[in-house]
């Protein structure tokens, strides 16, 4: 969709480009998800450093990501989601009064 030559995302709405505050636009899921799977990814390799030194790295990957990926995609992302809505929504709320 376009509003004036801009590209809004899905989750934007087209009434003079405000936008839920609960909603996060899709830069700040995209930093959410980086921010949930990364520090399961560093520890994750770390771990499997240590235990399975002589596996290849794209073995190490494979067994990484079986792990950090549904991890990420059904507990920390939507956490981490939620709390940027809680927020969001107080800031709002705040910010009217």
């Amino acid at each position: 969709m376009e509003h004036e030559g801009k590209a809004l995302a899905a989750d934007e709405f087209d009434d003079r480009h405000h936008r839920n505050p609960a909603v996060a636009s899709v830069h700040t899921r995209a930093v959410v998800t980086w921010l949930a799977i990364f520090p399961m990814a560093a520890i994750g390799m770390t771990v499997l450093s240590v235990v399975v030194p002589s596996w290849p790295p794209v073995l190490k990957a494979l067994v990484l990501t079986v792990f950090v990926v549904p991890a990420a995609v059904y507990f920390a992302v939507p956490r981490l989601l939620m709390l940027h809505s809680v927020i969001r929504t107080a800031q709002a709320t705040s910010f009217r009064r």
